[in-house]
């Protein structure tokens, strides 16, 4: 088996990326499966696993001595954020600093670059990261606080327990926004998850468009394919996006899926199928390797 990470996408929620994500993992031997959904991490309602460790996750945001600063404003010019405002002192009133923390991506700029040494970084908790296993599967997936504004900060900590040594299998956000980029930059090669539907096909071209600019390679599993429409497999045909894998509308499996219980589960069939889904991509990972 060759060691790759893996990311399973979707432009929209509710195409069935989890249920891909866990049967494939599943599916195969010597796995590590992140879940990187970390505003509603779902993959533990089907895997089930053995959390055996705890890491409570922290950003890193600033927080300004005032009696050392002079209001110069440094540190919102080199915010790309625009998590800190600087009102600058006149007519006598002191100057003010307001820093929006739900705003900060921890990057350590405002402290680099301030001329007083007025900003130190101090540690605010943003949620958890469980570590566990399933069998031999090791899992590991990160939590969001509630009410915390952005999830890429944690999402990048849930990727440093990243193990080369297993197949990696990254369950993604939904979307084509900053959580989407954070958990498949850095694959090997991404799995778009769609369905037939106007909807579908809409999401499908703007999750397209940010994988080519990524330039990770990518094919695409249609999942309730016998609904809706032909136009998402004709894009697909168009663009020359390989189609993957195809999963037809089942009752047992939409059943299955409400009893947190996998499709590999309740047909065996299905097992085979997402080893081929594995086998094209290792097909398509090395013809693209081949190419350069």
């Amino acid at each position: 088996m060759i060691n790759m990470i893996i990311s399973i996408a979707s432009g929209k929620g509710g195409t069935g990326k989890t249920t891909v994500a866990v049967n494939l993992a599943l599916s195969l031997e010597n796995v590590q499966l992140l879940d990187c959904d970390v505003e509603e991490p779902n993959v533990h309602l089907f895997l089930k696993p053995r959390i055996r460790e705890e890491n409570k996750a922290y950003i890193a945001i600033p927080e300004v001595d005032e009696a050392k600063c002079i209001y110069c404003g440094r540190c919102r010019e080199v915010c790309a954020y625009h998590a800190i405002a600087v009102l600058p002192a006149s007519e006598g009133k002191k100057g003010s600093v307001l820093v929006f923390s739900h705003l900060c991506h921890g990057c350590g700029a405002c402290s680099l670059f301030c001329p007083q040494g007025a900003i130190k970084e101090v540690n605010k908790e943003i949620g958890v990261i469980e570590i566990g296993e399933k069998g031999d599967m090791q899992f590991v997936q990160g939590r969001l606080n509630i009410g915390e504004a952005m999830s890429p900060p944690l999402i990048r900590q849930v990727k440093k327990y990243i193990n080369p040594a297993r197949t990696v299998i990254i369950d993604s956000p939904p979307g084509t926004s900053c959580p989407v980029i954070t958990a498949v930059k850095g694959s090997d090669f991404c799995v778009l998850v769609t369905e037939p539907t106007p909807f579908g096909l809409n999401d499908l071209i703007l999750a397209v468009e940010v994988l080519r600019k990524l330039q990770i390679p990518f094919g695409a599993v249609i999942n309730r394919s016998d609904i809706g429409d032909g136009k998402v497999e004709g894009y697909c045909k168009q663009e020359g996006i390989p189609i993957l894998m195809q999963i037809p509308f089942s009752r047992e499996i939409a059943v299955s899926y409400s009893e947190g219980i996998p499709i590999i589960k309740k047909d065996v069939s299905y097992q085979d199928k997402f080893i081929n889904l594995y086998l094209n991509i290792c097909g398509i990972k090395n013809e693209t390797n081949s190419s350069y």
